[in-house]
């Protein structure tokens, strides 16, 4: 008699699956419209500070070439594909697959408040990082309080 450890996980993990690919993206929003052709969406980060916007977008196993980014009429969108490995040791076979692979996209409207020609993006450990700065009247400015 085999014996197999139950997880109760599993049963809501499988249900949750079928839910998204019979869903056919009736949870996404219009910022997530790119999603119709990807397989997959980075995880991404916003943050802002006074002099710019900084975004990061987790892409492990993405080769640098295969990462397309543009900024174009206010959209800036990321794109790119993450190829599968097919190979497994010799004899081998896959169990199980969780890492993402295929195409992937994500698109942000940017605000006007951007300097779009001075955007730099850097990719390192897995992760794209871009650096989009304000432009200068965006920036928020001090005023000293005279008083008499």
């Amino acid at each position: 008699m085999n014996t197999q450890l139950w997880n109760p996980f599993h049963e809501f993990e499988n249900l949750l699956d079928r839910y998204n690919k019979s869903s056919g993206g009736a949870m996404r929003n219009s910022a997530d419209s790119d999603l119709s052709f990807a397989d997959w969406a980075p995880s991404v980060d916003i943050d802002e500070d006074a002099n710019q916007y900084l975004i990061k977008a987790d892409l492990p196993g993405v080769d640098k070439g295969n990462i397309d980014v543009k900024l174009e009429n206010g959209m800036l969108s990321i794109r790119g594909e993450k190829s599968t490995e097919t190979e497994t040791d010799k004899g081998g076979k896959h169990h199980r697959r969780e890492r993402f692979h295929g195409t992937f996209a994500r698109s942000f409207t940017l605000p006007d408040s951007i300097d779009a020609d001075k955007v730099d993006a850097a990719y390192k450990d897995g992760v794209l990082t871009l650096a989009i700065p304000k432009v200068e009247k965006a920036r928020p400015k001090s005023i000293d309080i005279k008083i008499s």
